[in-house]
């Protein structure tokens, strides 16, 4: 059975930052087949400005939206609920929101999701994977765009998760994906994670920037 014969779940986080080990969620979107759920979360923190401009929530925003250990619970039991169904989550770039939703449950003192049981669909990393030559941005919105998918409002959780999963059956029509089993896909996709890495540690180290970790594929504990 291929990896996109069954259904398809996806995940999408907006948060207060680019570090996912430090910074917070503020809105997520969780699809699971027609089911979906999504909204605003109160992350017991500010939100600067720099990621406002980029998702367009502020502290006014999320006044009176549920508080961060609230949803990051019903989150990792949602991701439980895919492993023990063994329905893979689409999550573009997880090395992101999966290091996030982890870093989260430690800091609430919360039950992380079963990772090592979990089937991801990284379209960010199967990208590379197909086009490592490929020259510009890897965006969510680059993507789809060059599959013809449509993102109706990038860096909301919603839109975001929705195009991330319509961007993952688009690449199922790639024949060097199409006939791979669960397992094969994981195998490969965390090889590309990795040679992906290493592409860029060959320029960090000749221009002093921080190494990416080969194996934070897909999060980091």
């Amino acid at each position: 059975m291929a990896w996109h014969d069954g259904p398809l779940a996806a995940l999408d986080f907006e948060t207060t930052g680019v570090d996912p080990r430090h910074d917070r969620v503020v809105s997520f979107a969780l699809i699971d087949g027609d089911a979906t759920r999504e909204g605003l979360v109160d992350p017991g923190v500010p939100i600067p400005a720099a990621a406002s401009a980029v998702h367009g929530l502020d502290a006014e925003a999320v006044r009176g939206a549920p508080r961060s250990e609230r949803v990051i619970d019903d989150a990792a039991r949602w991701v439980d609920g895919l492993v023990e169904r063994s329905v893979p989550l689409v999550v573009f770039n997880a090395a992101y929101d999966l290091t996030m939703l982890a870093a989260e449950c430690r800091r609430h003192g919360l039950r992380e999701p079963e990772w090592s049981r979990l089937v991801v669909v990284d379209p960010f990393v199967v990208d590379w994977g197909l086009n490592p030559r490929l020259r510009g941005q890897r965006r969510l919105g680059d993507v789809a765009q060059r599959l013809g998918v449509v993102l109706e409002n990038a860096h909301d959780a919603l839109s975001d998760a929705r195009a991330a999963a319509d961007v993952a059956r688009a690449q199922a029509s790639d024949p060097r994906l199409a006939g791979l089993s669960v397992k094969e896909l994981m195998e490969r996709q965390r090889r590309w994670h990795a040679a992906k890495a290493e592409d860029w540690n060959r320029w960090a180290r000749q221009n002093n920037r921080a190494l990416d970790d080969l194996a934070a594929w897909p999060l980091t504990r």
